[in-house]
């Protein structure tokens, strides 16, 4: 008798933690973030029961300040949804609504905290040498509103302004991965995906990443899909 009332306890337990969690996930996020202060177990109820058992991230320090810059406004985005929504948006300096986007969007909204408008710049160039870029889209000219979100785009224009760096991640090679840096994936069914090298180290000891695939979230994603891409913007 005792031992299945004592069941029954945890049972009642589980339900009651199972519906406070669930309401807590129905709490729009900007009202979360106002209630809990930014760390791990706010990111927890805004991104999923599953980051509560993450092991703790070791932090290292960022020297550059352009570094710094890019990494915080990457880190700004953590709970955001995912939507790769075409719109239309203003230029330069245009950008979806707040609070969503697509993996470019991560890399584009980060670099903008450190002063660069990818949105201008990749234009810009597109206007003057479409063919570099390519027309997959066979769309027959330049479109300001969607360009700069392509992460094809995005590598053409690091390829000529950015400083590419090995792919690879071990050895040597992984000293070179740098937070700040920008990450390209090349996914199979010929998908592509981005994201921002972060200041965290996870458990694997390699850096983590900030990137937008479901939801944005930092993770020890680094050598999750093959690395087509590994840049740093001119400082």
């Amino acid at each position: 008798m005792q031992k299945r009332r004592f069941l029954g306890a945890i049972g009642i337990l589980f339900i009651f933690c199972g519906a406070g969690f669930a309401a807590l996930r129905l709490v729009p996020r900007p009202q979360l973030r106002a209630v809990f202060p930014r760390n791990k177990i706010s990111r927890a109820l805004e991104t999923g029961f599953d980051r509560l058992i993450e092991p703790e991230v070791r932090r290292v320090a960022i020297k550059n300040a352009v570094a710094q810059k890019i990494v915080a406004a990457a880190h700004a985005q953590e709970g955001d949804d995912y939507d790769a929504s075409y719109r239309k948006i203003s230029y330069p300096s245009g950008d979806v609504p707040k609070g969503a986007g697509a993996c470019t969007d991560v890399v584009i909204r980060a670099l903008r905290g450190a002063g660069i408008d990818l949105q201008q710049q990749i234009h810009a160039d597109m206007s003057r040498d479409f063919a570099r870029y390519g027309d997959k889209w066979k769309l027959g000219h330049t479109d300001k509103n969607i360009d700069h979100r392509r992460v094809p785009n995005q590598i053409a224009f690091f390829k000529k302004y950015g400083q590419s760096l090995p792919l690879e991640t071990t050895g040597e090679n992984l000293k070179t991965w740098q937070p700040g840096d920008i990450v390209m994936w090349h996914l199979p069914g010929n998908k592509w995906h981005t994201g921002i090298v972060s200041d965290g180290i996870g458990s694997s000891g390699k850096p983590l990443v900030i990137h937008n695939a479901y939801q944005c979230a930092e993770q020890d994603y680094l050598d999750n899909w093959p690395i087509a891409g590994h840049f740093r913007v001119a400082k």
